[in-house]
């Protein structure tokens, strides 16, 4: 019998393999900066030209950049699929945001029924800070700031669940996500006691998560999400009869 000989790989793609894997998981986000190549080398224990033969080959794959300047970078564009035009058409459409609102249930309640079986407990302190941030910016009554410690918080939520397709997918949409969060926030916090009930919708779902409870979890997610649907629905319905009193306000002062 022939056997085959077994050959060793390149130190070059066991660091390029690797490097992979941390931006696939996500240990490497869009636009960080990668430690010097002497650095890498040390960590790796291997030599410089295998870290940076490992670096071009990601470079050509338009997984890593250099920057004029000096330093090696992610890629900000990985999670890019959507672009700047079909995601400025679908903000500006408002049955979009109400879609958007739909599709967010799948994402995040699997995130929720994952993360709740599958998350570490930095996962849940990390959640936990987002939480609290949240709070934070409700005080402060800053919606924008709310509106982007949010998005922390659902990239968070999806971190915990340790499914790289979904966090892929989730960042890919996060620049829609987060615009239509902010929307939503600015209708609700018309109601103080909506906002209220949302906080603590969410706060639900966490304990549930971090309990270790999935079907809970998935649960309070989609009940949380509902609430917001149905009283985004309620306060559009309202905002049109405002509108449409104010008109009818505005033919009656005219002169005849």
């Amino acid at each position: 019998m022939a056997y085959q000989r077994i050959r060793q790989p390149k130190l070059s793609d066991v660091i390029e393999q690797e490097l992979e894997r941390l931006i696939v998981e996500g240990t490497l986000s869009p636009g960080q900066q990668l430690p010097p190549e002497r650095e890498l080398a040390k960590q790796f224990d291997v030599s410089r030209p295998s870290v940076r033969e490992a670096i071009q080959r990601l470079e050509a794959k338009k997984l890593l950049n250099r920057r004029q300047g000096g330093g090696t970078f992610v890629s900000e564009n990985i999670w890019k699929n959507f672009s700047d035009p079909l995601l400025n058409l679908l903000s500006s459409h408002s049955e979009t945001q109400l879609d958007l609102l739909e599709s967010r249930h799948a994402m995040e309640g699997i995130s929720a029924y994952f993360a709740a079986i599958r998350g570490t407990d930095e996962d849940f302190a990390r959640i936990q800070a987002c939480l609290e941030k949240i709070g934070v910016e409700q005080t402060n009554k800053n919606v924008e700031a709310e509106a982007a410690a949010v998005m922390e918080f659902l990239v968070a939520l999806t971190e915990a669940a340790h499914n790289v397709v979904l966090l892929h997918i989730v960042r890919s949409l996060a620049p829609l996500l987060e615009q239509n969060v902010l929307q939503n926030l600015k209708l609700l916090h018309r109601r103080d006691e909506v906002v209220e009930k949302v906080s603590k919708h969410r706060a639900n779902m966490v304990d549930a998560i971090v309990s270790g409870q999935p079907e809970k979890a998935r649960e309070m997610c989609h009940s949380h999400l509902a609430y917001i649907e149905e009283t985004l629905l309620d306060l559009t319905r309202e905002e049109s009869r405002r509108e449409r009193s104010l008109r009818r306000i505005q033919r009656g002062n005219e002169p005849l």
